[in-house]
């Protein structure tokens, strides 16, 4: 969870410089451990080329596993 908020933290500027390579980094830590809203902002981030090169598939890829725990 609090890779997760970090990650929100920096995604929105939120007390720190917005940085979005450094939200994809906490979301993907958080992500990769099973957190369900982090795997839905990973693929959000990847959708929009936001912090990461755009690539669709990848962001399906973070849907689904987000979608899979409802």
């Amino acid at each position: 969870m609090a890779q997760y908020a970090l990650g929100v933290v920096h995604a929105n500027g939120l007390g720190v410089s917005k940085n979005d390579r450094e939200a994809v980094s906490w979301y993907r830590k958080a992500a990769e451990q099973g957190h369900a809203m982090a795997q839905v902002n990973l693929g959000g981030m990847y959708a929009n080329g936001d912090g990461v090169p755009k690539d669709d598939r990848e962001a399906v890829n973070w849907y689904r596993k987000g979608a899979e725990q409802g």
